[in-house]
Parts: C-alpha cells; structure tokens; sequence
C-alpha cells in the first residue's frame, strides 16, 4: 500500500511545467544491502566476469524470474501521485531546461547487469546508469538485484556493463558496491515496489596474460582428480586445460611389481635416496655391474643394464660425471673389453595437475556517469504520457516466434497506463504497449522526454514484467511501478554515496 509522506526539500530541474517539490521519506522505507564490501571483493568480481577470455559474460542467459505476469489494464483507479510532480535532472543537463524530444538514438546509459542467480550460473538484466551526487548510480528492477528464489539478500557477483556486446565492454565493467529497494520489496517482494538502485565502483578493464602452471604433489590420482574437479567446478579461479600428469616419486623407492610405481632411469643420488648414503651406493652401483652385468639387484628395488663401449663413449672411464645427482653412466673395463652401465630403480608414482592460470590485473577508467552519462529521474508523473523504453528484450512470445535475441539495445514507445497484476503483489503498476518479450527485457529503462542527440531523459519506470494482454499469444505490454514519492525516498539513499576505486 502507497504511504502518504509529508513534503519538503526541492529537486532541481523542471519536466514540462511542473513544479518540483521532493518527497521526506522515512529512512525505514529504505532497504540497502552490501553487493562487493571491499575493495578485494570487488576486484575478485571483476576478474571473475573477465577470466576464461570472458567466458562467464559469453555464456550468461537472460533471467527467467518472474517475467511474464497477468497484467490487467485498469480503466479507472491505478496509481496516483503521493505529492506534487518531481524530477532530478540528467547528468549534463542540471543547468538546462527540459523539453520534449521524440527521438530513437539508442542512449549509452543502458546495458546488462551480470549476476549469478539462485540456480549458481551466470544471467543477465536490463539496467542503466542515472544522476547522482557521484555518479555512480545505477536502476534497475528489484528481482534483477535481490534473490527472490532462494531469498539470499542479494544475487551474487552482480556487475553493471554500460553497451556490453558479446563480451565487449566498451566502457569498462562496474563492479557493484550496495543496493538500494523499498522495505516492502525486500522483505514482503511487494510488485509496486519491484524497483532497486545500486551504487558502482568505478569502472575497471582489464589486461590479462596466461602461464603455465603446476601444482603440488598428490599421493594418489583419486586425490589428483577430486582436486581438478575442484577447480574446474570454480570458475572464480582463472585455471584452465587443467589435465593430471603421473610423476616420479623420488623419496620413495619400491620393489618390482610394486601398484602404481614406475621403473625409470636414475643417477647415484636417486637411486640412493638418503644423501648421506650417496658414496656407499656409488660402490655398490659399481660393484652391481662389474660383478653381474645385467641384472637386479637383491632387493629388487633396483638394476643396471651393461653394455659394451666405443673408445669415443668410454673416454677416461669412470663416471659421466662428478656430480652425483647427474652421475647416470659408469664406464669401466673388464679383460680387454670395455663397458657403459646404466642404471634404473623402482619409485613410488605421485601426481600432479598441469595447465594454465589467468592473471589478470585491473586499470581503473573513472566513474560510471562521466563515462556514459545518467539519465534523470521522474516521479509522480501523470499517467498517459510518452516514454521511450530501452532494453535487451530476449526470448519467444508464447506462439514460439522470437523476434529479438537480446544481443543488441532495442527500443519501444508508448503512453503510459495503469495495471496491477495480482501474481506479484501489483496493485499500483504503470502499463505501456511494447512487443519487447521475456527475460532480457527486464530491468528496462522507461524515459520521459526522450532529448534528441544528447540521448537523454528522466527515467520514469523500469519493466519488471511481460504479458500478453489480449490473449493472442503475443506479448504486448510491459509493466512497471509507479515512480512515486517513496521511490524517490530510497533513490535518494542512494544517489549521495561514494563508492570509490577499486585499483
């Protein structure tokens, strides 16, 4: 239910000719809730979008909560003005007057908001970025910010990137810091206040460089592999090709025939394992192959394979070298005759997991509205006036046909009209003809007077539901709240806060 708030305060700017008087509200009306607390936090986000050649951004999917509702046009009643008119003007023009404008260039101020939903995979809304104090505000619906399937508090990850393109992020991506909704939405998810803004750090790009990676021993390949799966499962992490490679367990010699154990060739220092017993073994690898030639020796951990020498190979005689652990041939004479051993032993097998980490630093480009601009802000309008909605409308309409992909900003126009839909709690909604179908389109930014070439408005709504009002298996309206006083009580919350810089 619509509270009724005593006036004060002044908002700058005029839309037509109203006079703006700005609402009191009451701060608990105002649910905020932290998105990245830190500055690590944020910078852990942005590299999760950004790893895996931005793999997390390609594959995200429109979400599918709560879009297509039963919204009923109503002819008599609907939402009504808790004060007098007002708006905030859009970042550029504080100084200027407000004039009506029909215009389609698409504005910069909108693109898609990437979160990780209740079901822990990668989607994506409609959001764009509107004035405030330091701008870094963005507006989107409430469902897009905060997790009505499981009821976290907030969805996870959750990311701003102003004309993002199929992994494109021409402006940088802006990792957000806390979000803003009407009480009524977050504890009671109340349709008419199905409205969120959201504080951004400023924007990050990034540059990344891979390497090669391996990573600590592991005794047994059951151990390797619930280890890669570990990884692979998290795609926070930056690791990819992960594939395990058995190695040679040098501390651990075993027997012939031992399970999961490699014979290989081996110098005096490994076959000896302990480096205070290096010369006895020396003697005894000698003495191995001048004795018995080809053979195994009694413990059967390890042998020597002897054979004869060419005057070039043998040299002097003696040892390939005098460094024990490169000590891997023995060159001695037997008769007339002379000899090259090698040797071999038996070792225990570990493993470990190759592949490749992404590194990926961080350069900060500014804030959000310098780099975009922010669109103004309208409230307590009259119903039956034109806007433009702006948004990456995805999916079918109900007969199957998909007229838009969601990869590309599209745009709609119409009057506004009063709606409820009972299935979210609306009661108080604001209707407008639009063909813009399912998920993508949520989160969509409605502007009054639209401003030709500067691609400018007051943002009047944003779409939290599609439906097909005429039964015909075509989606024809979107819907929104009501942008009243108590949605300018919490976008005030949050249009004086600093975010900051993340690097």
């Amino acid at each position: 239910m619509k509270r009724t708030l005593a006036l004060g305060g002044v908002a700058a700017g005029l839309l037509a000719s109203a006079a703006i008087a700005a609402p009191a509200h009451a701060s608990g009306d105002v649910a905020a809730d932290p998105l990245a607390k830190t500055n690590l936090a944020a910078k852990q986000v942005a590299a999760f979008w950004y790893g895996e050649n931005k793999a997390n951004l390609i594959n995200a999917t429109p979400y599918n909560v709560e879009t297509k509702v039963v919204a009923k046009h109503v002819s008599t009643g609907g939402p009504a003005a808790d004060s007098k008119p007002g708006v905030v003007p859009a970042i550029g023009d504080e100084k200027k007057s407000a004039a009506k404008s029909k215009n389609i260039n698409l504005p910069k101020t909108t693109g898609k908001v990437f979160f990780i939903g209740a079901d822990h995979k990668p989607h994506w809304c409609t959001a764009t970025s509107v004035q405030s104090a330091y701008h870094n505000l963005v507006a989107t619906a409430g469902h897009c910010v905060y997790d009505t399937e499981s009821n976290a508090a907030t969805l996870d990850k959750w990311v701003f990137i102003p004309g993002y393109y199929q992994g494109k992020t021409p402006w940088g991506i802006y990792v957000g810091k806390q979000a803003f909704t009407h009480y009524d939405y977050d504890v009671y998810e109340d349709g008419d206040r199905d409205y969120a803004f959201v504080t951004v750090y400023n924007g990050v790009l990034p540059t990344s460089a891979a390497k090669d990676w391996v990573s600590q021993t592991f005794e047994t390949k059951d151990l390797a592999e619930k280890k890669k799966a570990e990884l692979e499962s998290d795609k926070t992490n930056g690791y990819s090709r992960l594939w395990i490679k058995p190695v040679v367990d040098w501390a651990h010699k075993v027997t012939v025939g031992t399970a999961d154990s490699q014979k290989v060739d081996a110098s005096v220092a490994q076959l000896a394992v302990d480096p205070s017993t290096i010369d006895s073994a020396r003697t005894t690898l000698e003495n191995q192959a001048k004795d018995h030639g080809t053979s195994t020796f009694s413990d059967n951990t390890w042998g020597t394979v002897v054979t004869k020498a060419t005057d070039a190979e043998y040299g002097n005689g003696g040892w390939n070298s005098t460094d024990a652990k490169k000590q891997t041939v023995f060159y001695f004479t037997k008769g007339e005759d002379k000899f090259k051993a090698t040797f071999w032993g038996v070792f225990d097998t570990d493993y470990v997991l190759k592949g490749r980490i992404l590194s990926i630093a961080l350069t900060d480009v500014g804030r959000l509205g310098d780099n975009v601009g922010g669109q103004g802000l309208a409230y307590n309008q009259k119903l039956g006036k034109p806007v433009f909605v702006f948004g990456y409308p995805s999916g079918s309409h109900p007969d199957g046909n998909y007229a838009y992909t969601g990869k590309t900003l599209k745009w709609s126009y119409g009057k506004t009209f009063a709606a409820s839909a009972a299935a979210i709690k609306g009661e108080e909604l604001v209707g407008v003809k639009s063909s813009f179908t399912g998920e993508g389109s949520i989160g969509s930014s409605w502007l009054l007077s639209y401003k030709n070439g500067r691609r400018l408005g007051y943002l009047n709504g944003v779409t939290i539901g599609v439906s097909d009002t005429d039964k015909n298996n075509r989606i024809d309206t979107s819907i929104s709240p009501y942008f009243d006083g108590e949605l300018y009580g919490v976008y005030k919350s949050a249009a004086n806060l600093w975010s900051g810089k993340i690097v």
